[in-house]
Order: structure tokens, then C-alpha cells, then sequence
């Protein structure tokens, strides 16, 4: 153990976040082959397979859960504090990271990035951009934007690296005095109930349309809108229910809007949460640290905005 390859960490984490040797390789910017060798290397080393192959792809063994996240804080502290440390230093910089997030994100991930820069580079401002697909992978490639942080599911291609932050889910919301009074509505309450849709630019909301198409499910809907903003006034005074990321229910309730989260009828998919960055800037000691703040202030034991309701693993 005291020739410990530290790359083979970073090929369980990308397995263990991706779920297929394929996806890992391709995060990674590796063949097949080379993750596959790279998983044996670690099943001598721990004397145990760490994945089990299942229908749904490579599923992390309980050891492999454990190593994932003391793997994840072991890396962000070699990233930030041995590889960058003697050639990056954030207390002199005085230019401007740029972050690519939608609104939700904005909201979710800025809060603790300013709050952390304001102690580690004091000097440096941010500046958060929304842009078209074909608009953010020119500007990634360029460094117009170092991270883009969030649902980004047109980065999922050769070109980029990509590490899991944490999963979101959705929740309905109400009015606070709706005639439903249950937690959870049922499905044919949910489909008799008019509907507002969000067509924002982010992207998030894909992830519950798509799951909706693929089950052939039509809801009724009354009101199609491209901003979050407005939800608490609609839906708090109407009888509509709109569906949403969680973080979005979180923030309406503690401004004290009137609406309430209730439960949603359907296992709706997760919405995968990671930061993307070009590789042509993987080894650039700026974008390296910076990616590693962002690995350090985000995972699913540091998600400021909880599921609020207690169930299983929605289907994926």
C-alpha cells in the first residue's frame, strides 16, 4: 500500500459516480480497458470487488461506498493544497471566475462559493452566466467560463470531465390553504389538478418532462411560464400545482410564501448534480483549484437544501 496509485482513486470515484466503466472512461478521457485494469488493480488491493455488474449498471459495494467518500475529501485536499498549492495562489488573484449555472443553481451553489472567496481570494470577483448549449461548450473551450456547475447534460461528451456533486429530486407545490391537505397527493389527483409548467432556461426541468414522455403521462396544463420567480404568487393564489426542484420549494417556504411542498405521486428521476470543466484545462492549477473549493463546499453530507420528505431512492 505504500505505492498506492492516487489515479486509482480517481477511477473508483468516476465508476461510483457514473455507473458504467464506459461513462467513467469517457469522463476520465481514458479507454475502457484502462478503468477495467484500473478496477482489478483495486479489487487486489482491497481483496474484494468494489462494483458488482447489475442490470442497471455497475453498482458500488458497501466498501466501495465508504471509499468513494473518503476518496472524494482525499483528492480535493491533493488538488487543492499539494498540486496547486506551489503554483496557484488565490490570496494574489485579482480576475474573475466564471461559473455557467440557471437560476436554480445560482441559488443552491453561490451562497457558500462567495461566502468561501471571500476568505480564499479575497481580491477575485465572480460572475455567473447563462448561455445556449452550442454557446458553452465554444466558451469552455476558450476559458471564457471555468466551471459550469449544475444539470449540464450536453457536456456529457468527449472534451469534458465531470464530477458528481449530489443528487436533487422534485416536489409539487400547492397553495398553503389548498383544499388537498395530505403530504402526498395520489397520481389521479395529480392529473386532475390544473398545471403550471416551467420552461426555463436551465435545464432541470427536462429531467421530470422526459420522465413524464416516457411514461405517457399528459397532465392538464393551464399555465406555461419561463420563470421560477413568479410561482408563489400564481400558485398561491390559485388552485394550480406546479412541479419543481426541491431547492426551489425550500426557498419559497423560508420567505414565507404561500405554498406548501407536497410529495409527488410518481418516481421521478433524480437531477444528477456535477461540475463540468474542459480538459483542456484539467491540469491548469487555477482551474484546479478552483474545481477542488467547489468538491470541498459540495457532496450529499454538506446538500443545505434536504429532501423534505422520506423516502427511497426515486427510479434513475
Amino acid at each position: 500500500m505504500r505505492d498506492f496509485d492516487l489515479n486509482l482513486l480517481r477511477v473508483l470515484l468516476a465508476v461510483h459516480d457514473a455507473g458504467s466503466v464506459s461513462a467513467a472512461a469517457l469522463a476520465l478521457g481514458v479507454s475502457q480497458p484502462t478503468v477495467s485494469t484500473a478496477l482489478g488493480r483495486l479489487r487486489r488491493i482491497f481483496g474484494e470487488p468494489l462494483f458488482i455488474k447489475t442490470a442497471v449498471g455497475m453498482t458500488p459495494t458497501a466498501r466501495a461506498q465508504a471509499l468513494a467518500a473518503r476518496s472524494r475529501e482525499v483528492l480535493a485536499k491533493v488538488d487543492t493544497e499539494i498540486l496547486a498549492g506551489d503554483r496557484f495562489d488565490a490570496q494574489q488573484v485579482v480576475g474573475e471566475f466564471t461559473f455557467a449555472m440557471s437560476d436554480v443553481g445560482e441559488m443552491v451553489f453561490l451562497p457558500r462559493i462567495l461566502d468561501s472567496l471571500r476568505h480564499l481570494a479575497p481580491q477575485a470577483t465572480l460572475r455567473s452566466v447563462a448561455v445556449t448549449p452550442s454557446e458553452l461548450s465554444r466558451a469552455m473551450a476558450a476559458g471564457e467560463i471555468d466551471l459550469a456547475i449544475g444539470y449540464f447534460p450536453d457536456l456529457d461528451a468527449a472534451g469534458y470531465y465531470r464530477q458528481k456533486l449530489f443528487d436533487h429530486r422534485f416536489v409539487c407545490l400547492l397553495r398553503a390553504d389548498h383544499p388537498l391537505r395530505d403530504e402526498r397527493i395520489s397520481l389521479q389527483q395529480f392529473l386532475e389538478l390544473g398545471h403550471a409548467v416551467v420552461r426555463a432556461e436551465g435545464r432541470s426541468q427536462e429531467v421530470f418532462e422526459k420522465y413524464l414522455e416516457r411514461q405517457r403521462i399528459e397532465r392538464r396544463i393551464v399555465l406555461s411560464t419561463p420563470h421560477f420567480m413568479s410561482l408563489p404568487v400564481i400558485v398561491g393564489k390559485s388552485d394550480l400545482i406546479v412541479t419543481v426542484p426541491h431547492a426551489i420549494g425550500h426557498y419559497f417556504s423560508s420567505i414565507g410564501a404561500n405554498i406548501r411542498m407536497v410529495e409527488p405521486p410518481l418516481p421521478i428521476p433524480c437531477i444528477e448534480l456535477y461540475q463540468h470543466w474542459h480538459r483542456s484545462y484539467h491540469h491548469d492549477a487555477r482551474n484546479r483549484w478552483l474545481r477542488g473549493l467547489v468538491a470541498q463546499l459540495f457532496s450529499e453530507d454538506r446538500d443545505e437544501w434536504p429532501y423534505p420528505f422520506e423516502r427511497g431512492l426515486p427510479a434513475r
